[in-house]
């Protein structure tokens, strides 16, 4: 059984407590925050203490953390942690900076314990079909990459403020699916971003709706595609093009009904968030990283994976000031 510390008691702290105490070998023992309400509350509805980031880290009970405070703090927890002799998955980004991410990669080289890196995407079951799919060389090889990612509706102001931009926030789930699913990382990053949904977005310097192509050194291609807005739903889609068919993974619906008549064919919308759409991600993200801590394996998605999609976002941000191609290798 592996006790748990859960760092972080918002949002996504709730589904990663649920993850926790519905795996087998696994118990959540204590839940943090900075706001300590906040912490006492989520450790009540899951029957846990409510106690300190330093005591819970510091505890030798306590065998992993889960990393979900604000992303300004990633890099200093993994460190304190991998100190103490924790396995750790921490949710991504590694960190707001790049340069502050890869001192935090170089300061834990010598970690024997795993430390894992949060992109749950890479286990959605429609996703990893694909993955398994081309793997299985039955498209043959990958040649031209589709990845749309627009979000129901766009983040509120105190978020955007903090969130890094959406390279960082959001596209940076579709720079680590566009290398999971390519087996390579691009040689250049080329974005067009603009804000035009909400004028108090582009006020606070970020962006809300954006394409960035990836090109590869053997002439593959891939396309990104994200808005923080998308009336209908929540919209995930993938499209590989293979030099011997393609592959799709669609959105998950609200359901599977489908009215034909006169007027016309009409179906569900997707499913209209990201915890109705990925909660079954998230649970396969927990039971990978049980897995690599009982077994001895390796993580599924490492902290160089994190740094790697953390780089791609930095240049498609230079990219998008600039309206230049960056190379990954630049930055």
């Amino acid at each position: 059984m592996i006790n748990v510390g859960l760092l972080g008691a918002g949002r996504i702290a709730g589904v990663h407590a649920t993850a926790i105490t519905r795996h087998p070998d696994s118990a959540l023992i204590a839940v943090s925050d900075y706001i300590p309400a906040n912490a006492k509350k989520l450790a009540a509805d899951f029957g846990c203490a409510a106690r300190t980031t330093n005591d819970i880290i510091a505890d030798p009970k306590i065998d992993a953390v889960l990393i979900a405070t604000s992303t300004d703090t990633h890099s200093d927890l993994i460190e304190k942690s991998v100190a103490a002799g924790k396995s750790i998955l921490c949710e991504k980004p590694v960190d707001l900076s790049l340069k502050r991410a890869r001192l935090c990669q170089s300061n834990v080289e010598y970690a024997a314990l795993p430390i894992m890196i949060g992109f749950n995407r890479r286990f959605d079951p429609n996703f990893k079909a694909l993955k398994s799919a081309l793997d299985n060389g039955e498209i043959g090889k990958p040649e031209l990459l589709s990845i749309t990612s627009f979000d129901p509706a766009p983040p509120p102001l105190a978020y955007v403020k903090v969130s890094g931009g959406l390279f960082r926030d959001m596209m940076i789930h579709d720079f680590d699916m566009a290398n999971f699913i390519m087996r390579d990382f691009p040689l250049t990053i080329f974005a067009h971003a603009s804000s035009i949904i909400e004028p108090h977005i582009g006020a606070a310097g970020d962006v809300d709706t954006a394409v960035v192509t990836l090109s590869y050194a053997d002439g593959r291609i891939a396309v990104i595609k994200n808005s923080r807005r998308a009336v209908y739903g929540y919209d995930q889609r993938i499209e590989l093009l293979g030099s011997e068919g393609m592959l799709q993974a669609q959105n998950m619906l609200e359901n599977t009904v489908v009215k034909s008549n006169t007027s016309g064919v009409i179906g569900a919308k997707p499913k209209h968030f990201f915890l109705e759409r990925y909660m079954p991600a998230y649970a396969a993200e927990w039971n990978a990283f049980v897995t690599s801590v009982n077994e001895g394996k390796e993580v599924p998605v490492s902290l160089s994976d994190g740094v790697t999609a953390l780089a791609m976002a930095e240049a498609a941000t230079l990219s998008a000031q600039s309206n230049y191609p960056v190379a990954l290798k630049d930055v």
